[in-house]
């Protein structure tokens, strides 16, 4: 009979209260400010582009507009072959035009050359630029960068025709523009500025709504959690409020439901095992009285054995064996219950375990039949009985279904406070499917057992004591053929007194 009566609280665990950087806030305030920060940075960089190039466009279009109708104007008053003071005149006309705007004029006419006053501080036209100019009939310009100044460098060659100026035909007179973009360089430093500035925001009214939305979020899951922990720890009643009609509602319903087909399960398990155990119980405390009057009757019979002959002394052999068999079926069965109901205690005393051992050997008459190595000295915390009781079953089962010889061993554990105890023997061994189930109830290793007198429960027993004492124990093969048990016991049980 197996005991599932008791439902096995979970292990008791520290949890942390504090979130790691890994936890559900964390992971959703980092998601929507990295949401928040690629979505400004992404519309500010594109609004930065837009109006930086249109700024540019703009103000490229103007000053090359202006220059060109400027120029237009002041090459009317020139001879087709201009000499040094025409030019000096013609930048210098250009120049005072547009002082307002730092106009920088340069005039080239084969090897002549006039320049502005201003020109020598700024950047003047690349050999790229110049080449363009001299070879193509059309304005080119460039922005050149210089530091954190600008400025916008304007190629115009004069053209004319057969009967003056016109825009077809190169004259060999250019004129290059240097305009430093200052007003626009401000313009785009303060669209810098306004992105920067409208980014920190967003990103704090992200943070900001993470933060309400996982607390929306995280409040039923932590219930949820919590709720799990306490059906863990054995409270099956545990119930979620259900609010609202999305998917987190359906998640707690869902539990809620889980839960009370769980607790209907678990009380009727319960009832029912309760029942069982209460039953066998009942049944063996029952059969104690009548058991007692048939060892009686078994007992007088026995004496008279020798003075029956055929039949009716085989009769009251086999009776007589049968009722002890019963008896400690019984025996064995008021032991489990007692387990099962948690009413078994121990009694501790401080003891010599070697001689311990060799008492439970003398008491059954097993010494000449058990090699020993009991080293003197150990001691341990246990109850005697129960003791006897371990050392008794897994030699007794060793002499019964081993093979000699059979051997007792008693030494210190290797790894941490404690005694190993083993019984081995040098017989067929344990087939691998049984090894598994050697400690269930009423198991039997094979069917060749399965009318012994052993009722099935002694190896049960013996784990049970064992493990009342906070030991191990388990069973295994030799390698050189049989069994060997070993039990593990602690120095002194942990959490575990004698009853006063």
């Amino acid at each position: 009979m197996t005991s599932q009566g008791h439902i096995p609280k979970a292990a008791p665990r520290e949890r942390s209260r504090s979130r790691s950087l890994g936890g559900l806030r964390a992971r959703l305030l980092f998601s929507f400010v990295l949401v928040a920060a690629l979505s400004a940075l992404g519309t500010g960089a594109l609004t930065f582009q837009q109006a930086r190039t249109g700024v540019l466009q703009q103000s490229q279009d103007t000053v090359v507009n202006q220059f060109r109708q400027s120029v237009d104007a002041a090459v009317l008053e020139l001879p087709s072959a201009p000499g040094q003071e025409e030019l000096d005149s013609l930048v210098a006309r250009l120049a005072r035009e547009h002082q307002t705007q730092q106009w920088n004029v340069l005039a080239t006419y084969g090897d002549l050359r006039a320049a502005s006053s201003d020109l020598a501080s700024v950047d003047g036209p690349t050999s790229e630029l110049r080449a363009s100019v001299e070879t193509r009939p059309v304005a080119v310009f460039q922005r050149v960068r210089t530091g954190n100044h600008s400025s916008l460098v304007v190629g115009l060659p004069v053209t004319y025709s057969g009967d003056g100026y016109t825009a077809r035909t190169l004259s060999g007179l250019t004129l290059y523009l240097i305009v430093p973009q200052k007003s626009e360089q401000a313009y785009v430093d303060a669209l810098v500025t306004a992105v920067e500035r409208a980014t920190l925001p967003a990103l704090g009214l992200a943070a900001l709504l993470a933060l309400l939305l996982a607390r929306g979020v995280l409040r039923p899951v932590r219930a949820l959690s919590k709720a799990t922990r306490r059906m863990a720890d054995g409270h099956f009643d545990v119930r979620l409020s259900v609010e609202g009609t999305d998917e987190l509602a359906d998640l707690a319903q869902a539990f809620n439901d889980t839960a009370a087909a769980l607790e209907e399960s678990i009380t009727e398990l319960r009832r029912m095992e309760a029942g069982a155990r209460r039953f066998a119980a009942d049944i063996s405390h029952e059969l104690r009285t009548p058991l007692a009057a048939m060892t009686a009757v078994t007992d007088v019979l026995a004496e008279e054995t020798p003075g029956l002959v055929g039949d009716t002394a085989d009769a009251v052999h086999l009776i007589t064996e049968e009722t002890l068999r019963l008896a400690r079926l019984v025996d064995d069965l008021m032991e489990i219950s007692r387990f099962d109901a948690h009413a078994a205690e121990l009694n501790l005393d401080d003891l010599d375990l070697a001689e311990s051992l060799r008492r439970t050997l003398a008491i059954r008459g097993w010494p000449d039949d058990v090699l020993t190595d009991l080293p003197d000295g150990i001691r341990a915390r246990v109850d005697p009985r129960r003791l006897d009781v371990v050392v008794a079953n897994l030699v007794g089962n060793a002499l019964r279904h081993g093979g000699q010889p059979v051997t007792l061993t008693l030494r210190r554990a290797p790894d941490e406070p404690g005694v190993l105890i083993e019984v081995s023997d040098h017989g067929p061994g344990i087939p691998e499917s049984a090894l598994p189930h050697l400690f269930e109830r009423f198991f039997k290793a094979g069917p060749a057992r399965s009318r012994s007198e052993s009722s099935g429960l002694g190896l049960a027993i013996t784990a049970e004591n064992v493990h009342l004492h906070g030991g191990h124990i388990h069973a295994a093969n030799r390698p050189g053929g049989g069994a060997v048990f070993t039990v593990e016991l602690p120095l002194r049980p942990h959490g575990k007194e004698e009853p006063t």
